[in-house]
């Protein structure tokens, strides 16, 4: 993520930074949906890895690819149009091909073999290219917020507002809803903690993330949480004020426990009632 945006205009630098955050919410989302998919795979839980393999296709196929469409009809042309983001977009469209790739990979991952065996080395294989699709995605967001924001709001008779409400229009329905009310053009590090292998949660380390994006990074992974499920989360501190903004957020919606309480890490489960 760029330490500084130079925009023309307010409306401009609200809309770049409504991009950046709702990218870290996406980043959040795919970190714990990989991560609940690899732990069922290495426990060889062939049901659970099953069902986080569904989960993470129909997250793709419902916020991660719409997305990439919508970026390529709204706002890729605008940064194609000018001299020096002509061969960076034709190399971000690349990636989005490679990224559509590898979540079709992930789809059909489940389907390999008629027995045990044969379906949990296909299961294996998905949560390996779900690993490459969670790493490629991430690289991608960051020459997004690096290159072509910059790029964008830095250009002569470009509105970023106006391409951001272009995505909106584009995303549609729920996801448009969504966006206006976080202000965003959303579409609606894991380690092994002996918490995290008990409670069978995936986790998602903070002190991992940069401190501008991490509460969105978290709110995307919370929003992936499914009832009955859940997400350990690893802090440098009391994350007391995340707490408040996701008990506002959410009301009802998260039991959460205290696994650890410092003084250099805080681990913490939020449960989805």
């Amino acid at each position: 993520m760029s330490d500084v945006v130079i925009a023309s205009s307010e409306a401009d630098a609200r809309a770049a930074a409504a991009v950046e955050a709702h990218h870290a919410e996406m980043s959040g989302a795919l970190a714990t949906l990989t991560e609940a998919l690899l732990d069922a795979a290495a426990r060889s839980e062939l049901a659970a890895a099953d069902r986080a393999r569904e989960q993470l296709s129909a997250w793709c196929s419902e916020e991660l690819l719409p997305h990439a469409a919508a970026e390529e009809e709204a706002l890729y042309p605008a940064a194609g149009a000018t001299t020096a983001g002509r061969l960076l977009v034709e190399a971000m469209l690349a990636e989005h091909r490679l990224i559509a790739s590898l979540v079709g990979a992930v789809r059909d991952g489940g389907a390999d073999g008629d027995g045990g065996a044969g379906r949990g080395a296909g299961l294996v294989r998905a949560a390996a290219t779900a690993t490459a699709l969670r790493t490629v995605f991430e690289s991608h967001l960051s020459k997004e917020n690096e290159q072509i924001l910059p790029l964008l709001v830095q250009s002569p008779g470009v509105s970023v507002a106006e391409l951001l409400a272009g995505m909106h229009e584009i995303l549609g329905g729920p996801a448009a809803a969504a966006a206006d009310d976080a202000g965003g053009c959303g579409s609606g590090h894991t380690c092994g903690c002996d918490a995290a292998e008990e409670s069978g949660h995936p986790e998602l380390d903070a002190r991992a993330i940069p401190h501008a994006i991490r509460h969105a990074t978290i709110f995307g992974a919370l929003e992936t949480v499914r009832p009955g499920a859940g997400l350990v989360l690893v802090a440098p501190h009391d994350p007391l004020p995340l707490i408040a903004q996701v008990t506002e957020r959410w009301p009802d919606r998260f039991t959460i426990e205290y696994l650890e309480r410092g003084p250099e890490t805080w681990r913490l489960a939020f449960v989805r009632d």
